[in-house]
């Protein structure tokens, strides 16, 4: 007689974080009553940090986006001041790692902007930015601010170009031109040597950025890739796509061979965007969709299976995008290892969620906050661009986040001229090829007659003082 003995070993993998689960926050600790915008271009429109919540909003004419004190919670006033210097609508908002005063956007009408926020928030809508920064000449869809280095900031736009400024003197510096569709995603690994870009072309590349030379390329004909992100210091990506039957799935790769992703998963059939989010920390993923109301997490490994489904947070509410707060943002008191600030369009409504380690004592849990990346640089621009890389400057959480950044932004004095990358200049006339291109051209050269006829007036004014003066120096009697 065979005896069928039953395995000892629990089938799931052991994990501290296989109980994490989110957390909503009350009603009152929500945001109400934000104008969400409509826009369905596929990026978060929202941006977090440990000061403020900026989120893009619905408007007429130009483009506008909000920014939130986060102890200002509860419902927000229909006339609360905007940013709303865009001519274009915002495409995308990225605060600085460094500094948590300073937002980048970018926007339809061709821009990149850089805004100071005041202390304690806006009293009145800004429409002076600190910095404009023109370079493309089609819309601009994705910003990214280097991981390491102060002031390096990173624009792709609908010109297929990925152009680098160094905003120390507010000029492009560098010129990646390797993609000829539109850039979807861009991901830094630890240290900012490495950039990983997924294209319209159904392409995923790995770049050294300084040069743009073209380091990995996969050809994801069975694996449509949308999103990617590097996975701390593992050399591995992920990326999610879709795969050849139309379902959401997602793809493990080697950043030093793309000739064959390590594993291909399935998610489920539904059709909206999977964005990936992943914490260096704890090593895990989560996986949100766009349209839908769920968010799954998942353990990586070095080692086989590489990928671990720990649980799924479910909510009815679907999510347009979602905000993830940096580390040393989150509240180590109740063990939360990530954060999330969820859309919710048709409530017009930012949801905080939390998510949550359980654990009994009330101590600090050092196995589960190691040393993170801080908000001092590691680098300055003119060390980056001369080769040099280094790992971000790791602080502790077990204080609590006090410290404030004592670096200051301070914007170069520009003068108008051509912008020259790699030998083009890249504000050189380049035919409009619909419409819309035509109307952005056409509003920035509004823009620019509308700056040249106040520069004439108040030289005109001038003229008119001296001519004064001059007159009286020759009617003054003394000095006949």
């Amino acid at each position: 007689m065979t005896i069928c003995r039953m395995s000892w070993r629990p089938q799931y993998r052991s994990s501290k974080f296989r109980n994490v689960y989110g957390k909503v926050a009350n009603r009152e600790h929500c945001f109400d009553g934000i104008p969400i915008t409509k826009n369905v271009h596929d990026n978060h429109f929202c941006a977090v940090n440990a000061r403020f919540l900026a989120i893009v909003t619905e408007s007429a004419g130009g483009g506008s986006f909000l920014v939130i004190p986060l102890e200002q919670t509860g419902r927000i006033e229909p006339n609360y001041p905007k940013v709303c210097g865009h001519q274009g609508n915002v495409l995308d908002i990225k605060w600085n790692p460094f500094i948590d005063n300073i937002i980048a956007s970018c926007s339809e009408d061709t821009s990149v902007r850089i805004w100071e926020i005041p202390e304690g928030g806006l009293k009145r809508n800004m429409t002076e930015a600190l910095l404009e920064l023109h370079g493309h000449s089609r819309r601009v869809g994705l910003v990214e601010w280097h991981p390491t280095t102060n002031n390096i900031l990173f624009s792709a736009g609908y010109d297929y170009k990925v152009l680098i400024w160094n905003l120390d003197v507010g000029e492009p510096v560098k010129m990646i031109d390797c993609h000829s569709d539109v850039i979807l995603c861009m991901s830094f690994n630890t240290d900012g040597s490495l950039l990983t870009t997924t294209c319209k072309d159904k392409k995923l590349r790995v770049i050294e950025p300084r040069s743009g030379r073209v380091l990995q390329e996969a050809n994801c004909k069975n694996h449509r890739v949308n999103r990617v992100v590097f996975l701390g210091n593992m050399k591995r990506l992920l990326t999610t796509g879709v795969s050849r039957w139309n379902t959401r799935q997602i793809a493990l790769w080697d950043q030093e061979d793309l000739s064959m992703p390590l594993i291909e998963e399935e998610i489920d059939g539904l059709s909206g965007l999977l964005f990936p989010f992943y914490d260096a920390d704890t090593h895990m993923l989560y996986l949100a969709g766009k349209g839908d109301g769920n968010i799954r997490y998942y353990e990586i490994s070095t080692e086989k299976p590489f990928l671990s489904y720990l649980m799924e947070f479910r909510s009815p509410a679907p999510q347009k995008g979602l905000g993830v707060m940096p580390k040393h943002g989150l509240d180590v008191s109740a063990c939360e290892v990530f954060r999330f600030y969820k859309l919710v369009t048709l409530k017009g409504l930012i949801e905080p969620i939390s998510m949550i380690v359980p654990r009994r004592s009330d101590s600090y849990q050092e196995d589960i906050y190691p040393m993170t990346p801080g908000t001092e640089p590691a680098l300055t621009p003119d060390e980056w661009l001369g080769g040099m890389n280094r790992d971000p400057v790791l602080m502790s959480l077990k204080e609590g986040y006090k410290k404030s950044s004592k670096m200051v932004f301070k914007a170069p004095i520009k003068e108008k001229k051509s912008v020259v990358v790699n030998g083009i200049d890249l504000l050189e006339n380049v035919p409009p090829r619909t419409e819309n291109e035509l109307l952005r051209m056409f509003f920035r050269q509004q823009d620019e007659i509308r700056r040249l006829k106040e520069e004439l007036a108040q030289k005109d004014i001038r003229i008119r003082q001296l001519q004064l003066e001059l007159k009286n120096l020759r009617n003054n009697p003394k000095n006949c």
